[in-house]
């Protein structure tokens, strides 16, 4: 039986010759339980989320069987179960019943409350009687107070208990609004209305007003806050008079219907629900009646200010959430972020702007009637849930976008340098071209509501065309140098091997025009080629700067090359030489030839191949190579020959002139020299005043100089330290040696010049070319020495 009472009823029927359809459900049952399913479906059958704040709520309480259900179900057409008097006097509502008023504008709901001073509730009627009245004041618009007319002015009757109960509570209920109390005076006097002038209906309703006011209101405790309030501040107080419904139904049927059309537009300013300051909005009426049940249930205080704020704070959580769900389950969002994760999305800005407005527009268009504050704060949320679900998708298209105007430039730019465009001009036209077209798609997926900071993108954008040109211009720019060293090659390696192979004295002359004549071809060829880059001078020169050195470097490595195969040169030129005359005919040997004067001529021609060979000769400095090997080599007993006995030049690894240059940096810097005066000017004087120093120290000066000479110190350095200290460790000793025996010598008497004719004999003969192989070793000697002097 009782899961039959909690139902949902919903039925036609006919009232009063008309075809009502209604739909009413037990809000609470007898024992106080909230029927929280009935209510959700009542709601959603009377469709009450759509009336936003258009709606009011009606109760009525009063006395057990005083004909409170019969009063609704006349006045608002509702379908309340109504007590059979021919049953007797009983229960017939239990706890409280809601119905939606047919035919009212707006939407109106109808509580019915349980009666109160009941014999089947007993001792707990009290309890009960507080909490529905509580909870009916709390929410409702208009309480209709229904009371006998015969019990107004008695002490126990008229529902003075009950009024009582009812300002009490009041003291409980902190609410901006003024609650609507129209007082429904039941069964009046059988004096003929006919007969009272509407004067005197107004006197009379003004004294029942009086008496109410005064006789309960006055007697209510209230707190200090309120003890001079008058009952005005708390209630809009209205009187209503209406004859028997038993013995006169057509008077009362009649009065009821005048009385209904006081509800219509019952919320317009004026009207009997026209204070709105504390209601709740349609959608969260439900939520709002459980949690007011709630309080009222464990006996607190009830704050509707904050009651309202905590409704709205529900609420508002709800739709949010459920605009967010929404939004995630459309199929315009999937289809969207699909196609954003897979590629660039056309208009992609303007949908993802239109599914976010469209959420957003739907919460507030639900949430509108809820507190502002926390509206506001609610749709803040839910603005940041949305964005950073959609974010991710934004910023897809937006890589996609950069990616793809990415390729289209490297395309772009490769077909403008085929095409013969210059490499700047081609690099500053397709950046600009494609970076606007960047704008472009980033304007196309642009979201407004969302106004994300997406420039990274762009810059990432920009520092990779940056990336791409400097890596297609160091591509380039090595192309070109290849080219250009690839043309100096072919155009010094053939010519300069053919001089050297006719080596004379223009040969290193012939050799400088030719490396000066294609450097500067290929310098101002290249520098014309590199106009076209966006190169600063100091770039452009280096460049060109290793160009030149490039082709001096060739030079170089081609006369080392062909120095490398100087005696075979030599042998072949010497053969020449000898077997032909001077007309290049083979020669026809007669017997009548000077052998020694041919061989000397073939000689001289083998000596200037080698002199040619033995160095390098770009600089336009002047040598006397060529005498050194001629003296030395063709004529040992001339006198340079003689001059140059002491040290043999053949011997060491440079010539005489580079070697001068050499010594000279042996000398410390001028600041050095300076240092060694002042800081050892008091071992000066020690040495000045004290001429054994000066003894000592000038004998050892002049073993120190012969020991330098001997063991060539600065030769020994020449190819580094370590080597330097292990070939003078290794000749240390015998040079000191023979510097003591040649000391030795000097002090014995003079011997015979006979007794040196054969050591000087044997060294002249030495150096006299009897067969080519002494003239090989002595050539390939010449040739170390040029390519060391190179090296260094």
């Amino acid at each position: 039986m009782a899961a039959l009472i909690k139902e949902t009823w919903y039925e036609n029927f006919v009232f009063s010759g008309k075809d009502v359809e209604c739909c009413s459900t037990q809000l609470i049952d007898g024992d106080g339980t909230f029927n929280v399913t009935g209510i959700e479906q009542f709601i959603k059958e009377v469709k009450l989320g759509e009336c936003g704040l258009s709606y009011a709520v009606v109760s009525i309480m009063g006395p057990q069987s005083s004909g409170k259900s019969t009063l609704l179900n006349n006045l608002f057409y509702t379908n309340f179960r109504e007590m059979d008097a021919f049953r007797g006097r009983s229960q017939t509502t239990k706890g409280i019943w809601m119905a939606k008023c047919s035919g009212i504008e707006p939407c109106t709901l109808v509580m019915d409350l349980e009666g109160t001073d009941g014999r089947e509730r007993g001792e707990d009627d009290t309890a009960f009687e507080k909490q529905s009245a509580l909870f009916a004041l709390a929410v409702s618009d208009i309480v209709l107070i229904n009371m006998w007319c015969h019990d107004i002015g008695r002490e126990q009757a008229a529902n003075k208990p009950l009024l009582k109960t009812v300002f009490q509570v009041m003291m409980r209920l902190f609410s901006p609004r003024k609650t609507t109390l129209m007082f429904v005076i039941r069964d009046k006097t059988r004096t003929p209305l006919e007969n009272l002038e509407p004067v005197l209906r107004e006197d009379i309703q003004k004294a029942l007003f009086l008496e109410l006011e005064l006789q309960i209101w006055d007697s209510v405790p209230k707190p200090e806050a309120h003890k001079e309030t008058p009952l005005s501040e708390f209630f809009n107080v209205e009187v209503v008079a209406l004859n028997s419904y038993e013995e006169k139904e057509e008077l009362f049927k009649e009065q009821v219907a005048n009385l209904r059309q006081r509800f219509f537009h019952s919320i317009a300013p004026g009207g009997l629900a026209g204070d709105r300051r504390g209601a709740v909005p349609a959608t969260g009426f439900s939520f709002s009646a459980q949690e007011i049940w709630k309080v009222i249930k464990e006996n607190k205080d009830l704050d509707l200010p904050a009651h309202k704020v905590m409704v709205a704070t529900v609420r508002c959580e709800e739709i949010a959430h459920e605009k967010y769900n929404a939004f995630v389950e459309s199929e315009s969002w999937r289809e969207l972020e699909e196609a954003a994760m897979t590629g660039p999305v056309s208009g992609f800005g303007k949908k993802l702007n239109s599914l976010l407005h469209t959420s957003l527009s739907e919460y507030d268009s639900e949430a509108t009637f809820f507190d502002e504050g926390v509206r506001s704060s609610k749709k803040t949320h839910l603005k940041e849930k949305l964005f950073h679900l959609a974010q991710p998708a934004h910023q897809s298209v937006l890589g996609h976008l950069r990616s793809g105007t990415l390729e289209k430039f490297k395309e772009a730019f490769e077909k403008a340098l085929n095409g013969g465009e210059k490499f700047s001009v081609a690099a500053h036209n397709c950046t600009a071209s494609y970076m606007a077209q960047y704008d472009e798609g980033y304007e196309d997926a642009f979201v407004e509501l969302a106004n994300w900071d997406s420039s990274k993108f762009r810059d990432k954008l920009g520092r990779d065309i940056e990336a791409h040109v400097a890596s297609v211009q160091a591509a380039k720019l090595s192309e070109l140098t290849s080219s250009y060293q690839t043309k100096l090659n072919e155009a010094l390696a053939g010519p300069v091997e053919a001089l050297f192979d006719g080596a004379n004295d223009e040969t290193w002359l012939s050799i400088k025009n030719l490396l000066k004549c294609e450097t500067e071809t290929a310098v101002g060829g290249m520098s014309k080629a590199l106009s076209g880059f966006d190169l600063d001078e100091n770039a452009k020169g280096k460049m060109l700067t290793s160009l030149k050195d490039y082709a001096r470097g060739l030079v170089e490595a081609k006369a080392k090359e062909e120095a490398g195969r100087v005696v075979i040169r030599m042998k072949d030129r010497f053969t020449t030489l000898f077997s032909h005359d001077s007309d290049s005919m083979p020669r026809i040997w007669t017997g009548k030839e000077d052998i020694r004067a041919i061989t000397r001529t073939a000689r001289t021609g083998c000596l200037k191949l080698l002199s040619v060979m033995a160095a390098i000769r770009l600089e336009d400095s002047d040598d006397n190579i060529e005498k050194i090997l001629s003296a030395v080599l063709l004529d040992p007993g001339s006198s340079a020959a003689t001059k140059s006995s002491t040290v043999d030049p053949l011997a060491t690894s440079t010539w005489e002139q580079e070697a001068y240059k050499r010594s000279n940096n042996w000398l410390p810097p001028p600041w050095a020299i300076v240092a060694l005066l002042v800081l050892g000017f008091n071992e000066f004087m020690t040495v000045l005043r004290n001429p054994f120093y000066l003894a000592v120290i000038f004998v050892g000066y002049l073993v120190a100089k012969a020991l330098w000479v001997q063991l060539d110190v600065s030769g020994q350095f020449r190819y580094g330290v370590l080597p330097g200290l292990i070939a003078l460790s290794t000749r240390l000793i015998p040079t000191v040696m023979e510097l003591i025996q040649k000391l030795s010598e000097q002090a014995q008497p003079p011997t015979t010049p006979t007794n040196n004719l054969p050591r000087i004999q044997t060294g002249a003969s030495s150096r006299k070319f009897e067969n080519g192989s002494t003239m090989s070793s002595n050539a390939s000697s010449g040739v170390t020495s040029s390519h060391s002097n190179k090296d260094e």
